[in-house]
């Protein structure tokens, strides 16, 4: 029974108060499962602080270095949608631990890496390694409980672990840094997966042959998706990089988009399509897709202007900017503990588009009113940071209600899909508005009042765009989940 079904019976989607179901039996395969998303999380942020000593120790230039990250990106967002299809066929414990496998062998390989150009593979290596792991944990987690609250407070669970991983992954790279070479915060993640191996080996049992996909998979239409996903991903990091003059990003831009076309058509025509794209519309996944996207559109455009703004603009030092910046850290970290408590109070669906709205009207608060002083910045910060906490749990676990049971990989790979293509467009944006409206380098000190005005100027506009693309798209995922037809329920020919 979906959830609104559930209303419009009178019944309620929890159990009675009292007998809440409990996460303790799942215990050793949450600890697996957020060990992965700790993973996910402590890459990204640790690696960054790395970056200056990997470049002066491997001569890397600075878009080689940009390369370090983009690949280990790229790759994690083009590969999601396969390796979703593939852990619905094939076992999504088998899978995640082959993946968790690749991981560890990857993490070795940088004790050997002696240019750049080899960091980049390794790094590329991880990202099919996080493609592989990432979508599970939230398909898993979902799968390990029945009711609508245990699934929130696991997933909460997970996404707090990862988000600790996050806001101590800057301090704890700086540390490792000071004693120890650079190749060791990579080598962290052996233990890592190793771990996490043991929890969901012991914690989760294989997959149900009669639980999974038995339709063949699609691999033209695979490579269709994954070459469309990484020119999508890959475009706006050129526009960054070469700038709205350059070629090369509208070359990829055109070109992803007639991979998209490709995809569609084929996804249309087949029998057995890599996305079965009458999935998407659903009312459930639709909606929580669109708030994803809108929430993905809103934090790149406000995480990429806030640091510029704090240092470039203002003039603080990394170590304030870094201050700055604890009000976020905080309401991440300190949000999950009003997850459960919204939801049960008001439901998935309103806290999904509430959440994300609250994403929205941050950026927008900072597009309008940022330029006048750090409390404006600060309630921004508070309001997406509080609206990403939310609305990564219950718009994710939207979309796994409305898939059919031997889809729910595939439906947490879109979750993370749409996410990954909705940051990297709100980055081009921003990073495109500001190059065509600010004159000279960006990250050039000594900034003169004109150039100040140039970029106050540009991201008021960046912000306001984004923010009224993202504004629409939440009012879309509103609509969507405000369906009442008969494709809320899973059409019996989509689930087979």
């Amino acid at each position: 029974m979906t959830h609104s079904s559930a209303a419009a019976s009178g019944s309620s989607p929890y159990p009675p108060v009292g007998e809440r179901e409990s996460l303790r039996p799942a215990g050793v395969a949450l600890a697996g499962l957020s060990t992965v998303f700790l993973f996910e999380m402590l890459d990204n942020s640790i690696l960054n602080v790395a970056l200056p000593t990997i470049g002066r120790e491997l001569h890397a230039s600075t878009t080689v270095l940009q390369w370090v990250t983009g690949a280990y990106a790229v790759v994690f967002g083009g590969l999601m949608l396969f390796f979703g299809a593939l852990a619905d066929r094939a076992g999504r414990r088998r899978v995640m631990l082959i993946g968790l496998a690749l991981l560890g062998l990857a993490s070795l390989a940088t004790a050997f890496v002696t240019t750049a150009e080899e960091l980049i593979a390794v790094r590329a290596v991880m990202g099919v390694a996080a493609a592989m792991t990432t979508p599970g944990s939230l398909a898993l987690a979902f799968r390990l409980f029945r009711s609508d609250d245990a699934r929130v407070r696991a997933t909460t669970l997970i996404s707090t672990v990862g988000l600790v991983g996050l806001a101590i992954g800057p301090a704890v790279g700086g540390l490792v840094l000071s004693w120890a070479p650079w190749q060791v915060l990579l080598l962290v993640n052996v233990p890592i997966a190793l771990l996490a191996g043991i929890g969901i080996r012991v914690g989760i049992p294989a997959d149900d042959p009669a639980d999974l996909h038995r339709a063949p998979l699609d691999v033209a239409g695979a490579l269709t998706g994954t070459v469309a996903v990484v020119l999508l991903l890959a475009a706006p990091t050129m526009f960054v990089q070469d700038g709205v003059g350059a070629p090369l990003p509208w070359v990829l831009l055109a070109a992803a988009a007639g991979a998209v076309v490709l995809f569609v058509v084929r996804a249309r025509r087949v029998a057995h399509p890599i996305l079965d794209l009458r999935l998407v519309t659903l009312p459930l996944v639709s909606s929580g897709l669109l708030y994803k996207a809108a929430t993905g559109l809103a934090t790149a455009g406000l995480g990429f202007s806030v640091t510029l703004q704090l240092q470039s603009d203002w003039g603080w030092s990394p170590f304030w900017a870094a201050i700055g910046m604890l009000p976020q850290v905080v309401v991440l970290l300190a949000g999950g503990l009003f997850v459960g408590p919204l939801v049960r109070r008001l439901g998935l669906d309103r806290v999904a588009w509430l959440s994300a709205g609250a994403v929205v009207v941050g950026l927008g608060i900072f597009a309008a009113f940022g330029r006048g002083g750090y409390p404006w910045v600060a309630a921004a910060l508070v309001l997406v940071a509080f609206g990403i906490r939310l609305n990564g749990v219950v718009a994710g676990t939207n979309v796994m209600k409305g898939m059919p049971s031997n889809r729910t990989t595939i439906g947490a790979a879109l979750v993370d899909t749409a996410t990954e293509v909705a940051t990297g467009v709100g980055v081009a944006v921003t990073g495109t508005v500001l190059a065509v409206m600010f004159t000279g380098s960006v990250t050039a000190g000594g900034w003169t009042p004109a150039q100040d005005a140039q970029f106050e100027a540009a991201t008021t506009t960046g912000g306001l765009v984004l923010a009224f693309v993202a504004a629409g798209l939440v009012v879309w995922g509103y609509r969507r989940s405000r369906a009442t037809d008969s494709s809320d329920a899973t059409p019996a020919h989509v689930s087979a």
